[in-house]
């Protein structure tokens, strides 16, 4: 009886052991399965990237690594060579391709193709590497895809309109003065970087529009603050170039990660903390401000802060975290890019002072002959018509945001090839404003080229320093008007000379286009 026992429980056991290791067998069998079907499909997908865009032109690739040796180079570097590729492999149908690992890129640079991309509604989602800006940025404006973009902006858009802007102009004529101030320290110096003066400057002003706040970048350039959006840029940039920081399992091991951490936890306490400040002083000042009102007193400037604030109701439409994505974004957005289009434009006419002293007439017209103290207003900025055209100029030059990259959300033909969806599209903005069947002789500064007459028939996707389409920069008018209102007010107190050819300036295509060693110029006192 024992042993008969003994032996059932053994076949029991016996049976309950294979029963385990077959259930394992069909969990392991059903997964290599999953495993080569996704291979399968993966295969699939690569298969039909290279049949599509085999007849592209474009470098030849290696298996599984692609371009990515050849386009694994320093930011000045990686820009000529995207110039190269375009030079060296055709530039007829405005398309080239590379791989990076095994994401297929296409590069446009002619408006007709570069419109079958911005224009539509369709591929409106920037590509996998505006993902590196999101530890900072979150997803707000520039980050967001599909339905959260589109609320956002259409909260957004009625805070850039003209009449807001006109709130701000005042500072602008503020920080432009001390950039001024600044400045004349440098008036016995053979030369100098201008370019270090300008970005302070511009930091001062969006700080201040967007959040009310001052951090005096100028007067305080080691700013605890100041010093993590500088950080922050540079170490963004390293990633987005090198495909071996972007899996965050590999970014998280390197030295590069504590600083990008540290960085973030610096910039996003700020923000939360002036806007928790700024919702307290609007909830205590509410009726003190509706007093002054009545009795004619002067506002407080608003700053974007306080208007994404208004519209949040309480919470209901943007969280606190909503309006810190979109006021960190306004900070991103908003300084690099002025910067890098102030300081063009002032060494361009540098290098140009016969259109330099065609800026000072105009100058003179709209202050008046000799009024060298006045500070803009919105009706003066509008009327310098002419260094408008010297601003598009150099930014058709050396636009302030080099690349513009999208995905392709669905297949589209654009010419005789077509891409497939998946691919990221990436628009080399300064080769599309060097096209010589749009602007000849495409290397000379040349502000006429932007008079009324010159530009009519032009094609709307040729020029596009600010994007175009559905995602194109909701804060051009704002960008421009600063522009204005800071190289205007440099011009009235100085003569400005390049000290260096435009030929022997290196350039470096970062988070925005600057020249690798600064833009090196002497002033000289225009009184």
């Amino acid at each position: 009886m024992i042993v008969f026992q003994t032996d059932c429980w053994s076949a029991i056991e016996w049976y309950l052991f294979h029963r385990r290791i077959g259930f394992l067998v069909i969990i392991f069998a059903a997964g290599i399965v999953w495993i080569l079907r996704k291979i399968q499909r993966w295969y699939q997908i690569q298969k039909r990237y290279w049949i599509c865009l085999d007849k592209i032109p474009g470098p030849p690739a290696l298996p599984i690594v692609g371009n990515t040796i050849a386009l694994n180079v320093d930011h000045g570097e990686l820009y000529q060579r995207l110039i190269g590729m375009r030079m060296l492999w055709g530039c007829h149908d405005g398309i080239n391709k590379a791989w990076l690992g095994p994401n297929p890129y296409i590069f446009v640079s002619k408006a007709s193709t570069v419109e079958k991309i911005l224009s539509s509604n369709r591929h409106i989602d920037k590509s996998f590497d505006y993902n590196f800006l999101r530890p900072w940025l979150g997803t707000g404006l520039l980050t967001s895809n599909g339905s959260k973009w589109r609320q956002r902006r259409k909260i957004l858009t009625p805070t850039f309109h003209f009449t807001i802007l006109e709130d701000f102009i005042e500072v602008f004529g503020e920080q432009t003065a001390i950039l001024v101030k600044q400045l004349e320290s440098e008036l016995h110096n053979e030369s100098f970087n201008i370019s270090p003066y300008v970005t302070h400057c511009t930091l001062d002003i969006i700080c201040e529009t967007a959040m009310g706040r001052q951090v005096s970048a100028q007067n305080n350039s080691d700013s605890e603050y100041v010093r993590a959006v500088y950080e922050i840029g540079n170490i963004i940039q390293t990633r987005q170039a090198s495909i071996w920081y972007h899996p965050d399992s590999l970014f998280r091991i390197t030295p590069l990660y504590k600083k990008h951490q540290e960085c973030i936890r610096v910039l996003h306490a700020f923000s939360s903390k002036v806007i928790s400040e700024r919702k307290g002083e609007i909830l205590n000042n509410t009726e003190n401000n509706n007093i002054d009102e009545v009795n004619g007193m002067k506002k407080k400037r608003l700053a974007f802060l306080d208007m994404l604030i208004e519209a949040s109701e309480n919470g209901t439409i943007l969280s606190n975290e909503d309006i810190r994505e979109e006021v960190d974004t306004f900070m991103f957005e908003g300084h690099d890019t002025t910067s890098s289009a102030i300081c063009w434009t002032l060494y361009l006419l540098g290098c140009h002072p016969e259109y330099q002293e065609r800026v000072v007439e105009e100058l003179d017209q709209v202050y008046g002959e000799g009024d060298y103290h006045r500070r803009p207003t919105l009706k003066d900025l509008k009327s310098m018509r002419y260094l408008e055209r010297c601003i598009k100029e150099a930014l058709r030059l050396y636009p302030s945001v080099p690349l513009l990259a999208r995905r392709i959300a669905e297949d589209v033909q654009i010419g005789s090839y077509t891409i497939p969806e998946g691919t990221t599209a990436v628009v080399i903005v300064p080769m599309l404003h060097r096209n010589p069947e749009v602007f000849s002789n495409p290397e000379k500064f040349d502000p006429d080229r932007f008079s009324p007459e010159n530009s009519k028939g032009r094609h709307p996707y040729a020029f596009i320093p600010f994007s175009a389409g559905p995602r194109n920069c909701i804060g051009q008018k704002f960008a421009l008007l600063e522009e204005k209102a800071v190289i205007s007010g440099v011009l009235r107190k100085f003569r400005i000379e390049s000290a260096e050819r435009r030929e022997d300036v290196s350039i470096t295509a970062e988070l925005v286009i600057r020249a690798k060693n600064g833009l090196n110029v002497r002033i000289k006192p225009r009184l």
